[in-house]
Formats: C-alpha cells, structure tokens, sequence
C-alpha cells in the first residue's frame, strides 16, 4: 500500500518557531488543522502540551474535526474556521468556543442554541474585502453589528477577513487598514471595544515580518506554513521552518517495456486521465504502474525530483509513469518491481491522501 510519512518533529517545530515569531509581533493566533481532517492520530502526535501552550486556539472547519479535538484534549479553546450551517448551531456551540460569520440568520440560530446551552459563543464577524468569498459587505457593517449586539448569548469579539484562498486577492496594508478603520468606527458607534482584529493567514505572513502589515492586526489563522514551511503569497521558505515534512511513497506493482500509443479503437468509456499521446507508433519505453490512483490524490498536487519520470495516465486506483530507458547514467537497471518512487505532495495533496483511506500514514 503506498504510504503518506509525516515528520511530527519538523511540524511541531514549524509550530514553535511560529509562537515565538507571534509573540515577537504582540499577535495572538491560531492553529488551523483542516489539512489534517481532525485525523486523532494527528493530534495525538502534534498537539503535545509545549506545542500548544502558546496558541490561542485550534481551528477547523469541519465539525467532526472539532469533536475530535475536543475528545483529544477537552481543554482545547477551539474555532470553527467557516460561516457554520445554521442547521448544525447546536453542535457548533457545543464544540467551538469562536466561530468565524457573515450571516444574521445563523448568528441567530447560535444565539438561540447557546442560550438552550446556557453559555456565550463567541465570534468574530467577516467582512469582504474584496475576495468574494464569506464576508459582510462593507456598506451593511454598522448595520450588522447592530443587530448582533441585540443577541444576549453571542459575544462579538472582533472583526476579521479572508484574503488570498480563493482569488489570490493580496492582503495588502490598504485592504487590511480597512478593518481597522470598521473596528474603531463600531467601538465609538457602540461604545464597545472589540478584542481581534482578525486579518492574518498564512499569506500574511511575509507582510508581518517586513512590518507592512497594520499594527492593529493582532490574529491570524495560519495551516499551511506551519505544516508546510512556506507562505503561498511568494511559495518560498518562510523564516527557517522545515519544508521537508511530508513524503509520499508509492509502490512499483508492475514494470514492462511498452509502445507508447495504445493499440485499438479508442472511445470516450475511459474513466481515467491520459497523457497526449505520441506520434511515433514504433517507440517504446518502460512504463511502471504505481498502486494509488485518483480517489487518493490528484496527480497535478505531487511532483517528484526524478526527471526521467513521466506521467502516462491515471485511472480510480492505479497511476502508471514512462521511465524511459529504466537505465541509470552508468548503464544499471533503475528501477524494478517493489521499488518505492518518492513524491512530494503540496497542501492540497496532503490532504486527499489523508482522507484516502487506502493510504498508510505513518508518523515519523
């Protein structure tokens, strides 16, 4: 079975090094592990007590990623990272101690289920910047604010947005000094004063660290540079955080030499993905067929540092690759059956082969 390693170690010092890198910058943050899929082992290997004394809280956005966060430290302080269903209020009062929301019809349905729970919830209220993705648009804020300070068992605790994970849109000091501006303006308005300033993700990063980031900015929700040691708004290492911390390994199950144009009438009954294909008949090449396919991960979110290898195609539980020759430079065979081929996977990929059943993960 082809296997997904994951190095605990490098992760939880990816981790650390962020806490400290925050606590430099007076911001407080939080961990999102939807990557993870509220995996227990995960959390059973990552979320040790030095690791999480310094976050804030621990983000998902999947319910049964929340509960199981709950059911592996009770003591965990937990976000729900996504406008919640107003259908599953209930539970997300139950499990989340903040949720991120930009609609009144849910925000009351929490309001109503915290007050059957007897508790506050708290959240922390979006506003669209520009990524049209959730947020409260900017000519209804004072609006908004005023009907969920109306709401006996919410308790409105900052301001925030989502920038860069749908469109790319930067989080640029122009667009972040914009929740700055609405959060001073509904403190006067309301005679409030709201705790977070929510803006920061893992594209933020880079910004923090020149100092181009407001100074009010005081959380962020950060997943892929803690576990993945780059920040998406340059693709590049951010600070020295490991970046080698997941392998993905795949199994040789066959390896033949053979044409490199299939042979008969070719339909559209294909369930899998193919290459182009060549024109010259007559060549052939060695092909090796690898036993994962794509209900495990999409072949374009894994790449590997052999450049002799090809991607032929793919079908549901099978991956097959040109080796080409199968020759090493000093003429050996490269490669045979029950070899394993070394892929790297991206955030993307991570997180299917997590979700794979059909994937071994082991913890390193």
């Amino acid at each position: 079975m082809a296997e997904l390693v994951i190095h605990s170690e490098r992760i939880k010092n990816n981790i650390k090094q962020l806490s400290s890198f925050f606590k430099e910058n007076k911001i407080e943050w939080s961990l999102v592990t939807k990557v993870f899929s509220g995996d227990k082992a995960f959390l059973n290997h990552i979320l040790t007590e030095d690791v999480i004394k310094n976050i804030a809280s621990v983000g998902d956005s999947r319910l049964t990623s929340l509960k199981n966060l709950r059911a592996v430290n009770p003591n965990l302080k937990t976000i729900y990272i996504k406008p919640p269903a107003a259908l599953y209020a209930d539970e997300v009062v139950k499990y989340a101690d903040v949720s991120l929301n930009s609609s009144l019809t849910t925000i009351k349905a929490l309001n109503k289920a915290a007050k059957n729970q007897n508790k506050k919830h708290h959240i922390i209220i979006m506003v669209e910047l520009g990524e049209l993705r959730e947020g409260v648009k900017r000519d209804n804020i004072i609006n908004f604010y005023k009907e969920v300070f109306t709401l006996d068992y919410i308790e409105v605790i900052g301001i925030g947005s989502n920038l860069g994970c749908m469109y790319g849109v930067e989080p640029t000091y122009d667009k972040l000094i914009q929740l700055s501006l609405y959060r001073e303006l509904i403190n006067i308005k309301f005679d409030t004063e709201l705790k977070y300033i929510s803006g920061g993700s893992s594209i933020t990063l880079p910004l923090i660290d020149l100092k181009e980031t407001p100074k009010e900015i005081n959380h962020c929700r950060i997943g892929e540079t803690a576990f993945f040691g780059i920040s998406p708004l340059n693709n590049k290492p951010f600070k020295n955080l490991y970046t080698n911390t997941f392998e993905f390994y795949a199994n040789i199950i066959e390896l033949e030499e053979k044409n490199n144009i299939p042979d008969g009438i070719i339909n559209n009954a294909n369930i899998g993905v193919t290459n182009s294909i060549a024109d010259d008949s007559q060549k052939t090449s060695y092909k090796a067929i690898l036993d994962f396919g794509m209900l495990d991960v999409d072949k374009k979110d894994i790449s590997t540092s052999d450049s002799d290898i090809n991607f032929v195609g793919v079908t549901s539980d099978m991956l097959v690759i040109d080796i080409g020759t199968n020759k090493t430079k000093d003429g050996n065979t490269k490669y045979k059956v029950g070899d394993k081929i070394k892929f790297t996977p991206n955030y993307m990929g991570v997180a299917r082969l997590l979700n794979s059943k059909f994937i071994d993960k082991i913890y390193v």
